[in-house]
């Protein structure tokens, strides 16, 4: 590791993008030094490493955290900032070098994937203020667990999908991986019955293919599952997919992907503060790309949690 002479600590994790950051790291790094001088540097190994070592660069008086991978590192770095009480550093920035298997969170927020742009931004150092979701979920070993998320959490086919590909090769890039993953989890998936209640006084049972509750616009490697969604407005937009037959999915697929979903009959879209979720059956989470657990879930808004360095706020 190296002293961070600027305040500037880059938490990378080489294995992003099927192992092609590893591969980058030496020209990205020239290239940061070129831009930003003499800034630290620490290497995730496992998962939540990037939560581990956020937290550290944070203690050792980071002011500006750099994220090189994709959006699952992302998330880990974003729950390193926060802590109960919200942002352990509120003075601190996040920035992004995003180099993942599907950054979708870039398609909702102005951060270029250009490397020269993005290091242009942290030198420049103007951060944002984003809003986070917090939630409380049950992990695979069914105890209570706790964590925030930047971008999209859902339940349902959602989290088939992401255990689907996490469990599968990446090789062919994040589009393909997640339309193969999905095609698949339809195949195989069942629709669940789902109890939600939101704070606007929603409180139904519905049978659904999909809840979306979304911070960004998109998921699940550019899935438009909430296309008026802000990561800055204070609200969560909660998409449900309702009960389609196969067929039915399957005809109005493209609309997932360009922006007509809520055209669709059985498609709902809300705005809410809090969401809760519950099932009888088994439904998995999907939680900016990562499969963290199941049912029951919280989830709940973080308005302008913490500071992130972009082109725009959104």
């Amino acid at each position: 590791m190296r002293s961070g002479c600027n305040g500037i600590h880059f938490i990378v994790n080489p294995h992003a993008a099927t192992g092609a950051v590893g591969k980058q790291w030496a020209r990205i790094q020239a290239r940061a030094r070129d831009r930003l001088g003499t800034f630290a540097v620490r290497m995730t190994t496992g998962p939540w490493d990037a939560f581990r070592l956020t937290r550290h660069a944070l203690e050792d008086g980071a002011q500006i955290v750099v994220c090189v991978g994709g959006d699952g590192t992302f998330n880990e770095v974003v729950n390193g900032f926060m802590g109960p009480e919200g942002c352990v550093k509120p003075d601190a920035m996040l920035a992004y070098i995003p180099r993942g298997t599907g950054c979708d969170f870039i398609r909702t927020v102005s951060v270029p994937r250009d490397l020269e742009r993005v290091l242009d931004l942290i030198r420049d150092a103007r951060g944002f203020p984003i809003d986070l979701g917090r939630l409380q979920y049950r992990d695979p070993r069914h105890r209570p667990s706790t964590r925030y998320f930047h971008n999209v959490v859902s339940f349902g086919l959602g989290g088939e999908v992401d255990d689907r590909v996490n469990r599968t090769t990446k090789v062919f890039g994040g589009f393909f991986s997640f339309i193969w993953a999905t095609l698949i989890s339809l195949l195989l998936y069942d629709k669940k019955r789902i109890h939600l209640k939101l704070d606007n006084g929603f409180d139904e049972t519905l049978t659904a293919w999909n809840i979306a509750v979304a911070n960004g616009q998109y998921h699940g490697g550019g899935m438009w599952v909430a296309p008026e969604a802000r990561i800055d407005d204070g609200m969560f937009h909660v998409t449900m997919i309702g009960d389609y037959s196969l067929r039915e999915v399957f005809r109005h697929l493209p609309k997932l992907y360009n922006g007509r979903l809520l055209e669709l009959e059985k498609v709902r879209c809300v705005k809410a503060l809090r969401v809760e979720a519950r099932s009888e059956q088994r439904v998995l989470l999907d939680v900016d790309g990562e499969q963290p657990g199941r049912l029951p879930v919280i989830v709940e808004m973080a308005p302008r949690a913490l500071s992130l360095i972009a082109e725009t706020p959104g």
